[in-house]
């Protein structure tokens, strides 16, 4: 097996044109010296990664993936990584992977992920990842939209039969060519993963390593397509290159001072931005490992902190108060944690007190995207508490602007430490644009590179943001946008609340005008899935958010129940079906 092959930049012709020439990002091509002389891109690959620490500590583990029904985790240390990654390689040779062809995976967190992830480097593809909880329609978008020449699926997730789906578009799409099904059984029109990828060890015949010769995607080639959690249409692929990864996992590890002993256990997706890259890529690129479960059993993540000494958590709010629980019911060992680094939604002070005292690390709070990463977090030397007041500042390798200009309401909400804007970032990690829709990002960027996030944000008082909201979804109240995510975040806190989501409805009767901002006064409807068959009480809601200091003008007007909130594929919650559900019984408050 060779591990010595370097990866090189594809010609201009050598990648499809779907790929290559839609780079919509001018900004990166400007500035890419400069980026290279900060050492936020870079020649090598997240593959030249793999193969160094290969070289260097080959018996340290990669990779510890839990199979929760099965009690069992399977590991793979970073020689059996490298040896995986050709073995899976010449695989994708095999099925007539070519330079520039796309492979969709579409699977849980499993270990096989993570060879896929490298071997289609080695081969020069583009790997799609995708959740197995993908609707049809959907994934017959994800597949149609990027030509996927290669499909690896399961037999079935939660109930849904995905192998005998991916064979059915296998027949309407003309450049899907094979299915591939892991474990289980295969259908007809499939072939077994596990006998095609794993059984033969291809890296060990002869002229193996001539096969793969030359063919790895270079540091500034498209190499993943991540898909958008499609709120409002059909989700976009947003394209990376392996430079605009690095800079923002670079970024990330760096704003915790982490080395070679960063072992991360990671509670998302590996088919989402946090699992893919700040799981996996950024442990092999330190040299550390990665560990994770198949389902979500938020109970046991803390059995993988102790037994693989874990240094990092990363998860949701609602992950990390689970585990907090967890560990009063059931202590186990800890001491090795450092960070518990909290994204998705805004982190409350009180668990952020939680998780110091149960888990004897830091509460961090983190703020990203698809199209760029982790872009903004707080940091170790931050004030104690810090993460419940912000989202953090940029990593190195970002900027963040704030325009008030643009938002609606421009006044500060009282006690805020600046007035609210849209958020605009800008940086190497910015990706390099929808993939197949060029006209969609270019749309979002001005001309000195800045994009549009469609976030609201205040400037924190300390060089960084608070996340306010969606800037489509904002509410305002007398001329203050009502401080959305934060109040969410107290609401679902409800010891009666899952979780909770608020949405601003037109008053059927018209009402007081909103002053500065002028029209009717918008309804606040708050939206909350009970816990334990009931739920908190619009007088309980209301008491809960002035216990948390907030001005009476954003207590909403109206509670409703609801067994589950309508969510996308990335667990963003539909508000424009919400608002659509709730209007007709709108009245004036």
């Amino acid at each position: 097996m060779s591990t010595a092959a370097s990866a090189r930049s594809a010609t201009p012709g050598e990648l499809s044109r779907p790929t290559r020439g839609e780079e919509a990002n001018p900004a990166s091509r400007y500035h890419a010296a400069e980026y290279r002389r900060r050492g936020w891109w870079r020649d090598e690959t997240f593959l030249d990664d793999l193969h160094r620490q290969a070289r260097l500590r080959p018996r340290r583990l990669a990779v510890a993936g839990r199979r929760v029904a099965e009690s069992r985790t399977d590991t793979l240390d970073y020689a059996e990584l490298s040896r995986l990654t050709d073995r899976f390689a010449l695989a994708l040779l095999e099925l007539g992977v070519e330079r520039g062809d796309f492979v969709a995976v579409q699977l849980p967190n499993r270990w096989e992920m993570v060879p896929l992830i490298f071997a289609s480097i080695r081969v020069g593809a583009v790997v799609i990842p995708i959740s197995p909880i993908c609707t049809e329609e959907e994934l017959r978008h994800r597949l149609g939209l990027t030509g996927a020449r290669v499909c690896i699926t399961l037999p079935e997730w939660s109930g849904t039969p995905l192998a005998d789906i991916v064979v059915r578009l296998k027949g309407e799409l003309p450049s899907l060519t094979h299915a591939l099904v892991v474990d289980g059984p295969v259908p007809e029109g499939a072939l077994p993963f596990h006998r095609h990828f794993v059984a033969v060890e291809r890296e060990e015949q002869e002229g193996a390593a001539a096969r793969l010769e030359g063919l790895a995607l270079g540091a500034d080639d498209p190499f993943v397509v991540l898909f958008t959690s499609g709120t409002t249409g059909p989700s976009k692929g947003v394209l990376h290159s392996q430079n605009t990864v690095h800079s923002a996992v670079r970024g990330y590890a760096d704003a915790f001072g982490a080395g070679d002993d960063w072992v991360a256990a990671v509670s998302t997706p590996l088919v989402h931005y946090s699992g893919f890259a700040q799981g996996v890529l950024a442990a092999v690129m330190l040299g550390g490992t990665v560990a994770f479960q198949d389902v979500r059993r938020n109970e046991a993540l803390l059995d993988l902190v102790e037994r693989y000494g874990a240094t990092l958590l990363y998860g949701p709010p609602a992950t990390l108060a689970e585990v907090a629980a967890s560990q009063r019911a059931e202590r186990r060992d800890t001491r090795t944690l450092r960070h518990v680094v909290i994204g998705s939604a805004p982190v409350l002070r009180e668990l952020a007190d939680e998780v110091r005292e149960t888990l004897g690390a830091r509460a961090h709070s983190l703020w990203g995207m698809s199209e760029n990463g982790p872009v903004t977090t707080t940091r170790p030397e931050d004030p104690e508490g810090w993460a419940a007041r912000s989202n953090g500042r940029a990593i190195d390798a970002m900027e963040t602007r704030i325009e008030t200009a643009e938002a609606p309401g421009a006044s500060p909400a009282p006690g805020a430490q600046g007035s609210v804007g849209r958020l605009k970032v800008r940086g190497a990690s910015l990706a390099l644009g929808y993939h197949r829709r060029p006209e969609a990002f270019a749309a979002e960027l001005d001309a000195d590179g800045w994009f549009d996030t469609g976030d609201l944000a205040r400037d924190d008082g300390r060089g960084g943001v608070r996340i306010v909201g969606r800037a489509r979804d904002a509410i305002v109240r007398d001329g203050h946008v009502v401080p959305m995510t934060e109040l969410e975040a107290v609401i679902g806190s409800h010891p009666k609340a899952a979780e909770a989501a608020l949405v601003g409805l037109e008053p059927a009767v018209p009402g007081p005008r909103e002053g500065a901002a002028g029209g009717a006064r918008s309804v606040i409807v708050a939206v909350v899935v009970g816990r334990g068959g009931e739920g908190p009480s619009l007088d309980e809601v209301r008491a809960r958010v002035t216990a948390a200091g907030y001005d009476p003008r954003f207590l909403p007007d109206r509670v409703e129940l609801v067994p589950a909130l309508p969510k996308t594929l990335t667990g963003k919650v539909r508000k424009a079906e919400l608002r659509e559900r709730f209007a007709s019984t709108t009245s004036a408050s």
